[in-house]
């Protein structure tokens, strides 16, 4: 067994330590969100379960000793009550961080009660979050253990899927891809098939669809397809601390508008690949709550007088990963 050597662990940890109380704060943020839009699972009110879920996460939010900024949000200042992109939370008594979030990601998976809803947060130093429009991005991503660029958004699914298959020591029937469920997708599907690959098809929830490849006993082996770009960012967060790989790229279908706010906000090659090391630099923060039942955490659940929730928290820092149950007793 290999010796670990506690006092380096310490020390990285006191190097840290800032993150590490962010980490913990950062699962309470989620919680609350989680637990505030829980009595809206199955009630289809999918904007009355994100109301709520937004109300508590800015709350939360506004009591902690930071400067922070929402980089990665749920649209534009004129969209308010959302939290916008700009908004300034926290007491302002702390450091400078900007916020990548979705207080609740998969809004129809919370509406019609399927699972895999989360509420959603990552931390960063200023500075170090792609500032990505909501446009879509095309997205690839594999989880840890393999050499770099073992996929490529540039090479053909069949391609990706042989190169994982030779570096996992297996065959490509062996493998099996998440893929989001639109129309869009039909010829990736048709191609992944014929090349001999499993899919899990989600309806929605591609942060979580992304993740399932890194996390500890992962349930997909590679992830395919177009999803939003701030989700994109939200994930990469997610594989930096696990050491997975993802590689991402903006989609604007020609349109104008969104092409001259992603110039507005300092994308300049509108072409560019970006890795999940550049959608997310530095030090990294992410955490989650379930608020339905999932294939990464379960989801929020009310029993005799107790509220329970099923966090994960992820530190790029020391690549660590906890999953963290809660149990509330209401008075």
């Amino acid at each position: 067994m290999k010796n670990v050597n506690i006092e380096l662990l310490k020390e990285q940890e006191n190097e840290n330590n800032l993150n590490r109380n962010f980490a913990l704060e950062a699962v309470r943020v989620t919680e609350f969100a989680a637990l505030a839009c829980s009595s809206w699972i199955g009630k289809g009110e999918k904007d009355a379960a994100d109301q709520a879920a937004v109300n508590a996460m800015r709350d939360s939010l506004n009591t902690m000793d930071i400067d922070g900024t929402i980089v990665i949000g749920e649209g534009e200042r004129d969209k308010a009550p959302m939290l916008y992109i700009g908004e300034k939370v926290g007491t302002g008594n702390g450091p400078a961080i900007d916020i990548a979030l979705d207080p609740l990601e998969g809004t129809d998976l919370c509406a019609t009660g399927s699972p895999n809803s989360l509420a959603v947060i990552a931390f960063a130093k200023k500075g170090c979050f792609l500032h990505a429009p909501d446009v879509y991005m095309d997205k690839i991503a594999v989880g840890n253990g393999l050499p770099e660029g073992v996929v490529d958004l540039d090479n053909s699914p069949k391609t990706n899927l042989q190169n994982l298959a030779k570096a996992r020591g297996c065959d490509v029937s062996d493998l099996t891809a998440v893929i989001l469920q639109r129309d869009r997708h039909e010829e990736i599907i048709a191609q992944v098939r014929e090349a001999g690959a499993r899919i899990k098809l989600i309806t929605d929830g591609d942060v979580a669809g992304i993740i399932s490849t890194a996390i500890p006993n992962p349930t997909s082996d590679i992830y395919f397809g177009i999803g939003g770009a701030p989700e994109g960012v939200l994930a990469a967060a997610a594989l930096r601390a696990t050491g997975g790989q993802m590689q991402g790229r903006l989609k604007f279908y020609d349109d104008q508008a969104q092409i001259d706010r992603a110039k507005k906000m300092g994308i300049t090659d509108l072409s560019q690949k970006f890795t999940h090391e550049e959608m997310a630099k530095g030090d990294v923060m992410f955490a989650a709550s379930g608020v339905t039942d999932g294939f990464m955490l379960s989801g929020v659940k009310h029993y005799k007088g107790r509220n329970i929730t099923q966090s994960i928290v992820m530190r790029s820092a020391t690549r660590t990963v906890r999953t963290i149950t809660t149990e509330q007793t209401l008075k």
